[in-house]
């Protein structure tokens, strides 16, 4: 039976997607499939990357990465109303002892990135989801002059919004996805997800 790490993320200019393409890498190099998957905008006419997802989807996932832009120290109004409507799973226990981590992108180094992963990791905990970030070990932790965090992967942008990420960036992300897929995959093959 397959693992498959849902890579949940909303992104408004592409820098947060950049970052789940980098981690669904590392999920794969973990030994995991990997589904990438947005967040719909307010605004449904606006083009999306990735396939919109589907609460089923969701529903189904072994491990889960969720990404979001930062927005004053906290997620997006996109990402927080999609975690509003999932009330029905949690009521089932869907997502109970299921892999998780978060990981986002701010335009400046004191933007709110790690209030932002702290404050996303909240409706995680509320669905019994088991959470992760990146370990010490990794030595890009102690190099990275822009994203990076022990609490899952970052971007700093900058005010012109480049997508382009760091060396160390990207090293953490794909550590990051790597990491996530041997967690789900333990806890899959134990039998501990809800699924």
């Amino acid at each position: 039976m397959t693992c498959t790490v849902l890579i949940l993320y909303y992104s408004r200019h592409g820098s947060v997607a950049a970052l789940a393409e980098k981690i669904a890498s590392g999920v794969q190099l973990g030994g995991a499939e990997a589904k990438i998957r947005c967040i719909a905008g307010f605004n449904a006419d606006t083009p999306t990357k990735h396939p919109i997802v589907e609460l089923a989807e969701l529903r189904s996932c072994d491990g889960l990465a969720f990404g979001s832009p930062v927005r004053f120290g906290n997620m997006a109004a996109e990402a927080k109303a999609f975690w509003d409507n999932t009330t029905s799973c949690w009521l089932k226990g869907e997502l109970i002892n299921k892999a998780a981590g978060v990981f986002t992108s701010s335009s400046s180094m004191h933007g709110g990135n790690e209030a932002n992963l702290l404050s996303m990791m909240l409706p995680l905990l509320h669905h019994g989801m088991v959470l992760m970030g990146i370990p010490y070990s990794e030595p890009e932790l102690h190099k990275t002059q822009s994203g990076g965090t022990p609490y899952g992967p970052s971007h700093v942008s900058g005010m012109t919004a480049d997508t382009q990420l760091s060396v160390e960036e990207q090293r953490l992300a794909l550590a990051f996805g790597k990491r996530l897929a041997h967690l789900s995959l333990a806890l899959h093959n134990k039998g501990f997800s809800s699924s």
